[in-house]
């Protein structure tokens, strides 16, 4: 019997990224130990799931499945509370079959993945059939959409077949394709728009770059969205200062909702 498909978590932390390092800022978890401890603090703070990236012995982006079970493992021990979510992320590193078996030897609860990159390929057929295993597993797929092209690529696939019984769960991204990635509240109503325009049955979050980062995720929040918060995708408090880790990342926004 396969699990439920899980809703998104209303405050997810994305503590590192795939690019980002010590260098950039000393609190960033880069190993599995670190990136457990960093989701033990963000979770105290009020995050509810956290979006995860696994590092190589050098500390490069990996999509290696043993690292990612490991992760799952210990993050299912220390905090069996939160909602853990591997990634896909290709970083023009790796290719649609093997972010398809990433996720097919980890069955995760929750995975995140670019349709851009999945669908470049154009294995359609393929990739629709893996969705759909994907929700008969109960693996929650979480689509990343950087722009409301992405998210006519994603609905024209229902007339082709793609499953979409649960809540179609989507995150759009905001600005990734502004000057010096920094997001704007703004950059929220191109993909607003297109959902009511839709009305699909959806669970939708974002993320947002740079100082802006928190400006978005409220006005998010208040137009009914979830939140993807953290280092992967900004440092920076509103105020311009940078954040002393992820989880006083976790700790101002929530100050801001309550």
């Amino acid at each position: 019997m396969s699990r439920a498909i899980l809703p998104l978590p209303n405050i997810m932390i994305a503590p590192n990224g795939a690019r980002r390092g010590k260098a950039d800022h000393p609190e960033l978890p880069i190993t599995i130990a670190e990136t457990v401890e960093t989701a033990r603090s963000c979770h105290a703070a009020g995050a509810d799931g956290i979006h995860v990236h696994v590092r190589d012995e050098k500390g490069a982006h990996t999509l290696d499945a043993g690292l990612y079970q490991e992760a799952m493992a210990e993050l299912q021990r220390v905090v069996p509370a939160m909602q853990v979510q591997i990634t896909t992320e290709a970083v023009g590193r790796y290719t649609p079959i093997q972010q398809r078996a990433l996720v097919q030897q980890c069955q995760p609860a929750s995975v995140s993945i670019s349709i851009a990159e999945l669908f470049a390929n154009e294995e359609q057929a393929l990739n629709i059939r893996f969705y759909n295993d994907c929700l008969e597993a109960g693996i929650a797929v979480h689509h990343i959409l950087y722009d409301v092209k992405d998210f006519q690529l994603l609905t024209s696939l229902f007339d082709e077949g793609l499953n979409t019984s649960a809540p179609v769960q989507l995150l759009f991204v905001l600005g990734r394709y502004s000057v010096n990635q920094q997001s704007n509240p703004t950059d929220l109503l191109p993909f607003t728009d297109e959902l009511s325009r839709l009305g699909i049955n959806s669970d939708w979050s974002i993320c947002a770059f740079g100082v802006g980062e928190t400006d978005c995720l409220v006005a998010a929040h208040a137009a009914g969205g979830k939140i993807r918060i953290g280092f992967e995708n900004s440092l920076w408090h509103a105020d311009g200062t940078i954040a002393t880790d992820n989880a006083e990342r976790v700790s101002r926004l929530r100050e801001l909702l309550s």
